[in-house]
């Protein structure tokens, strides 16, 4: 598989961020990247799980639960400025970006299992003319074996990139993942990340890299002040030259700039889940959300929804 060659040919692809929140923000420099230097027409998006400071509630919100979107596909929307958390009136990360952007970015309801989500988003990117999907995860967490000491928000990211190993060997679409900002989420650490990135590549499922460019850059420069992101903006900060650690998350997580996080790199899904993607693979069968839950769960891996879960009760 080659990314840049996939990459350069896309005229419209579709650029998912997939771990929620701000994870739209890296997956905009994959689409700006094929606007600027290939004249491509990329639509940006997201799933349907805020972080718990702008949406309380536990897990993604589902598709009947929002307000303002335009159904594509089952559990796939289009989002605008004014879509929302209908009960609470939550702007979702995707609302914004389509507010700055001033088009309409995608939506996408992740409770529901992989074999679901690849149907919705082969039939969203249908509807949109779309010629390619990547699927971009912040950090590098979705390569994740699950003992890593710093993983905490696992379970999108699996179901995600399991939805991206369905399609890809469904000839539906050519689908890349890929690995925005090594390291940058405070998660995985960048030796942890390579060390998975490595074993795609034995795998034969490295596809390419990216780096940030200074026209990429001033794009996504003025994306994260519209749209609150962290973990996006460390890889900024990489690009500028700053090196050593720094913190996220109210100090919570620690993250390590360096060169290597100023980029984007790219495999092949299917050889990911198939190799280093552990728990992507663990999911790959899952009915739900709720069900890849339980499979984390009893292989001792505790996610983002069982966290959200029990402070909820808590509070």
């Amino acid at each position: 598989m080659d990314a840049e060659r996939l990459l350069s040919d896309a005229r419209r692809p579709l650029c998912i961020g997939i771990g929620g929140g701000g994870d739209v923000v890296g997956a905009l420099a994959t689409g700006e990247a094929c606007r600027i230097y290939s004249g491509a027409r990329p639509v940006v998006g997201g799933v349907t799980w805020e972080r718990r400071p702008i949406d309380p509630l536990p897990g993604p919100r589902r598709a009947s639960e929002i307000a303002g979107a335009e159904p594509l596909a089952p559990g796939v929307m289009l989002a605008r400025a004014e879509t929302c958390v209908e009960a609470s009136g939550v702007r979702f990360a995707e609302a914004r970006m389509a507010e700055f952007l001033g088009d309409p970015t995608v939506l996408v309801d992740v409770n529901e299992g992989p074999a679901t989500l690849a149907g919705g988003l082969a039939a969203a990117a249908a509807a949109l003319d779309c010629d390619l999907l990547v699927l971009v995860d912040v950090g590098g967490d979705a390569l994740a074996h699950g003992d890593e000491p710093g993983l905490a928000s696992p379970l999108c990211d699996a179901l995600m990139l399991a939805a991206g190993a369905r399609l890809a060997g469904s000839g539906d679409i050519p689908v890349l993942a890929g690995v925005f900002g090594v390291g940058c989420d405070g998660e995985l650490r960048p030796a942890e990340v390579l060390g998975r990135l490595a074993e795609v590549g034995r795998a034969g499922g490295l596809a390419g890299w990216r780096g940030l460019t200074e026209p990429v850059v001033e794009r996504l420069d003025a994306a994260v002040e519209a749209v609150p992101t962290e973990a996006s903006a460390q890889a900024l900060r990489c690009f500028r030259g700053e090196l050593g650690e720094a913190t996220i998350r109210g100090g919570r997580r620690t993250v390590e700039l360096s060169p290597v996080g100023a980029g984007t790199v790219y495999v092949d899904p299917a050889a990911a889940v198939a190799s280093a993607a552990r728990l992507a693979a663990a999911v790959l069968d899952c009915a739900d959300i709720d069900a890849g839950e339980a499979v984390l769960r009893g292989l001792g891996v505790r996610t983002e929804l069982a966290y959200e879960r029990e402070a909820a009760h808590t509070t």
